[in-house]
């Protein structure tokens, strides 16, 4: 295939140059419409660009194939056999993958450090989840994907499930051995799903970790929004073998997409596969060199531990790692992530990609470069600087593993569109949570509906919101109530 074409562009620059005049939406007619104000803001260049995908960049029976054949070229890019475009996330994404593979009251595992995407899939879908415990490394109180020895475990007491889901890159950037995942589903003829979100650089530079496809993953859902060059809400996933059928799989994405999908994103989706492939690797050549240095001079701060293989993989932790999320563990500062995020924002307007109750971390991509790289160095220099302006920090109470692992006592979707009742968090320990009740970032929920809390979880969320965790889904924020089903 020629990569140097890139469809929906080329389509959007003919319908530029063609001069066409749309009596169609969107209504602001190529930015005419458009406020003088928000397009101050937003630039001409958006609305011209904003048309109608049919009827529009298209004809209306789509007979020129635009999007097919950026969709072909996006898979022969990265080795899959075929490849969707969403404009609607990965959360649509990866909806649609759970929904070709299992229906309502079919069992699915699901490691349970899943992100609320896929939680909010079984709510809609009906789908018994099949929780596979991650691997929980408790002495820097983490989860890393759960391992392949898990998903056979699991496999062996419930056969009937119909295949299986993975989050690998977690947030963290630690990875699953996803080959021998894919080894124990195909073994019992089952379907892997990878949710890697995180992962849409990973086919194109050798040192990254292997991605989902080359590891025989049979469907692959990734945010190029995330990690590469697309604009938000833009991903695709990608699909291999015989296992899942891909008109079905079309099908169910059409199920859940939107009947407008932005041109914007499909065209940056586009043109960001042309730029890997014909730049991809001299990118993150420099990407990960780059990395490397940040790692270094991170660790020369007083107070800052950067997180590498040692910390992150080995036996019971993960496989491999992504050296491009930079995790730092800032316990030595005496000082909880949310605190410093929260600062560095506000001293030096950095925004950063995840913090918890120990850790901040930054996400370097092939976007960054020596300038952005010293921005952030002086700012964490600064935070340290001033790490007594943060103390004493409000302490998090985390659980064991043990006490973190609810029972799933009722289906999501059950518990979610039941009766429900707010409580006082205090009297909801044994009682059968309705709602999702996650930090965020990184988006893996702490409880969900149709499990049943205990008071660990509970007081985890309140000293967690009390310290700055920030808890988005819940009814009630603050977490001093909780939103539970109504038992009979």
């Amino acid at each position: 295939m020629d990569h140097s074409k890139a469809p929906v562009l080329e389509a959007l620059a003919a319908y530029h140059a063609e001069g066409q005049t749309p009596f169609t939406p969107p209504g602001h007619k190529q930015g005419r419409g458009a406020d003088p104000r928000v397009r101050a803001v937003l630039g001409d260049a958006v609305f011209r660009s904003d048309v109608l995908a049919t009827s529009g960049l298209d004809d209306r029976t789509s007979s020129h194939g635009v999007l097919e054949k950026a969709q072909a070229l996006m898979a022969d890019a990265v080795g899959a056999e075929h490849t969707f475009f969403s404009t609607c996330g990965s959360s649509l994404s990866v909806k649609a993958a759970m929904l070709s593979v299992a229906g309502p009251h079919e069992k699915l595992l699901v490691g349970r450090d899943a992100h609320k995407a896929v939680v909010s899939g079984l709510i809609l879908s009906g789908i018994r989840p099949v929780w596979v415990a991650p691997q929980w490394d408790s002495r820097l109180h983490l989860a890393h994907p759960p391992s392949a020895e898990a998903f056979e475990a699991a496999f062996d007491e419930h056969p009937d499930a119909k295949g299986a889901l993975v989050t690998t890159p977690t947030p963290y950037g630690t990875c699953s051995d996803l080959a021998a995942v894919a080894r124990v589903c195909h073994e019992r003829g089952k379907p892997l799903i990878v949710d890697e979100a995180w992962g849409a650089h990973l086919p194109f530079h050798p040192d990254l970790p292997t991605w989902a496809m080359d590891a025989g993953a049979d469907v692959c859902v990734t945010s190029v929004h995330k990690m590469g060059s697309g604009l938000e809400q833009g991903s695709v996933f990608h699909l291999q073998g015989d296992l899942v059928d891909p008109e079905v799989l079309k099908s169910r994405a059409d199920l859940l997409g939107t009947t407008s999908p932005s041109v914007l994103v499909y065209a940056a989706l586009d043109g960001w596969r042309r730029q890997m492939v014909e730049h991809g690797h001299a990118l993150y050549d420099d990407a990960l060199a780059l990395a490397a240095s940040v790692r270094d001079r991170i660790a020369g701060i007083e107070g800052m531990h950067v997180h590498g293989r040692g910390d992150f993989c080995g036996t019971g932790l993960a496989s491999d790692m992504d050296p491009l999320q930079v995790i730092v563990d800032i316990t030595s500062l005496g000082t909880t992530g949310y605190r410093a995020a929260d600062w560095l924002r506000e001293h030096h307007r950095i925004n950063l990609h995840l913090s918890d109750h120990r850790r901040i971390s930054a996400q370097l991509t092939h976007a960054d470069d020596e300038e952005s790289a010293k921005t952030l160095l002086t700012a964490l220099r600064d935070v340290a600087a001033h790490a007594h302006e943060l103390r004493p920090a409000e302490r998090v109470e985390i659980p064991d593993p043990e006490q973190l692992r609810l029972e799933q006592v009722a289906l999501p979707r059950d518990a979610f569109f039941g009766p429900t009742e707010q409580v006082p968090w205090e009297k909801a320990a044994g009682r059968i949570t309705a709602e999702m009740l996650t930090p965020y970032p990184p988006g893996i929920p702490a409880a969900l509906p149709g499990e049943r809390l205990n008071t660990e979880v509970l007081r985890y969320l309140r000293t967690g919101v009390d310290a700055g965790m920030v808890v988005p889904d819940a009814a009630d924020t603050e977490i001093r109530s909780v939103r539970v089903a109504v038992e009979s």
